[in-house]
């Protein structure tokens, strides 16, 4: 714990404890025969205190408390000398990995919180891997005492050693092969559900970790958070000293903005890894789009769903002032509309009225769910503004009206509004423009072929839409094809035949 002044860590400051996990009965015994010879009596007997905080059979924070009750429990002088020995013991929790402590500033209440989260102990074969902790066990119980300590942690083999030079095939199933996860159908009711029932620094942790501005990852963020339990432990391990590996790894999170723990799910995955254990870089970029494009479907869907509650819980404002329509970018009356309103009623209606009302004109019952949302998505998602979205319906209504025989799926609609938004169309005007160069690059396309193409789809003329092969001049007859050949020009002709004759022969 550092601490530079002494009057900022008081027995009058509260305190809150936390951890995510419980000790068993292997953490007790790592607790008593490895991390107390290295860290202290005191030290280990603040950690089991600190642990009893939470109930046995739940995780989470403990009630908060001020810390001179914490100071009472250990038997410390509410005074600097207490304070400073509190600080030592805590540090050296701390420096083994049992221990994080935070100090949380409370701006409302003008003073600071003191959150102490535990950390389990490692498991023995983590513990004595770990290079730092096993010579600091050495150098406080010595080198022999190290290697009893090792022998006691696990137990002997069944077999003779011999038998490892075997043949060993991995006969265990894996999960995708029993069980099939239906992906397609996204429960956001569930996800809701369980974000709001979710504690509340699951939320924080989730937000740190989606920072934009996040630094590459590095092997120990990775390694200490990667299950150790998994297939592919053994090739995140090799990853220490692959800074080519680590490079890949860094290029995916950073080109499908993937947080740590979408990072250690995506390594725990089948077939990420090749059988030599370097990283397949085809697949994880496969598999990372996916869940890119997954998430990118729930912020949206998130997007949307609070925009309908905040329409819905605000007040109806008083409608806003009309904005007149220029006659040069008045656009023509459908015929369904033809009976019902003049060019200067339907124009004004198109640039002031909300698409969502628009919509509701050109059908006789209730607007198509699916309809629906492929307009809503344009106005949250892609922001795009009401008058623009009315002359794509207009466009996109004139369009089956004049008998287009393209159907209006999402895959057509989402291209023609990709099309809009790389040209930057955001005003009534620059929609007008747009609709009026598409319908002249139509009917051009539709003299070149002679009409025939009113079957195609506007997608297939617009993926075919090239500069037209120039055209190739054909000799017409003239009025001079007739004219008579004088006596001497008749006789040159005959003498050049002639020779050509006896040339041959």
């Amino acid at each position: 714990m550092r601490m530079s002044n002494m009057h900022h860590f008081t027995e009058h400051h509260r305190y809150v404890t936390y951890r995510e996990f419980s000790l068993s009965e292997l953490d007790l015994k790592m607790l008593s025969h490895v991390y107390q010879p290295m860290v202290g009596a005191f030290a280990i007997g603040m950690y089991h205190l600190l642990h009893q905080h939470v109930a046995a059979d739940r995780t989470g924070y403990s009630g908060i408390d001020a810390q001179r009750r914490l100071f009472m429990l250990l038997g410390l002088e509410p005074s600097e000398k207490g304070r400073t020995y509190f600080v030592e013991q805590t540090s050296k929790l701390e420096a083994v990995g049992l221990l994080q402590t935070s100090r949380i500033m409370l701006a409302d209440m003008d003073e600071c919180l003191y959150e102490y989260e535990l950390q389990p102990p490692l498991s023995p074969n983590d513990f004595f891997e770990t290079q730092h902790l096993t010579l600091l066990l050495r150098d406080k119980v010595g080198k022999y005492a190290v290697l009893s300590l090792r022998e006691q942690f696990c137990t002997s083999e069944p077999f003779d050693l011999a038998s490892w030079d075997a043949h060993r095939e991995d006969i265990s199933v894996p999960f995708y092969e029993l069980f099939r996860l239906n992906t397609q159908v996204i429960d956001f009711e569930l996800e809701q559900a369980l974000q709001e029932v979710a504690p509340s620094r699951s939320a924080q942790s989730a937000q740190f970790a989606q920072k934009p501005d996040a630094q590459d990852l590095n092997y120990a963020d990775i390694i200490t958070r990667f299950p150790k339990q998994s297939l592919n432990r053994r090739f995140v391990e090799q990853l220490r000293y692959d800074k080519e590996g680590m490079g890949m790894i860094n290029y995916v999170v950073r080109k499908f903005e993937l947080t740590l723990q979408e990072t250690c799910r995506l390594l725990d995955e089948e077939g990420v890894f090749t059988a030599e254990g370097s990283i397949a870089l085809e697949e994880m970029q496969h598999r990372a789009h996916l869940h890119f494009r997954q998430n990118k479907r729930r912020s949206e869907w998130r997007e949307r769903e609070q925009s309908r509650i905040e329409q819905s819980s605000q007040p109806e404002e008083a409608h806003e002032q009309e904005v007149a329509v220029q006659m040069e970018f008045y656009v023509e009356v459908p015929p369904q509309f033809r009976d019902k309103c003049d060019v200067h009623q339907y124009n004004m209606m198109l640039r002031n009225t909300p698409y969502t009302l628009m919509l509701e004109k050109f059908f006789p019952g209730a607007v198509p769910d699916s309809f629906l949302d492929m307009f809503t998505k344009m106005d949250l998602n892609y922001k795009m503004s009401d008058e623009v979205i009315n002359v794509l319906i207009h466009y996109l209504m004139t369009m089956l009206v004049q008998g287009a025989e393209q159907r209006l799926n999402r895959n057509f609609v989402e291209a023609i509004v990709s099309n809009m938004l790389v040209k930057q169309v955001g005003t009534y005007e620059q929609a007008v423009m747009y609709i009026r160069q598409q319908a002249q690059v139509n009917d051009a396309d539709r003299s070149r072929t002679g009409g025939s193409d009113s079957a195609k789809s506007p997608r297939s003329r617009s993926r075919y839409n090239k500069t037209a092969k120039p055209a190739i001049p054909v000799v017409q007859r003239t009025g001079t094809g007739g004219a008579k050949l004088t006596p001497e020009e008749l006789q040159r002709a005959r003498d050049l035949a002639r020779r050509l004759d006896e040339g041959r022969v």
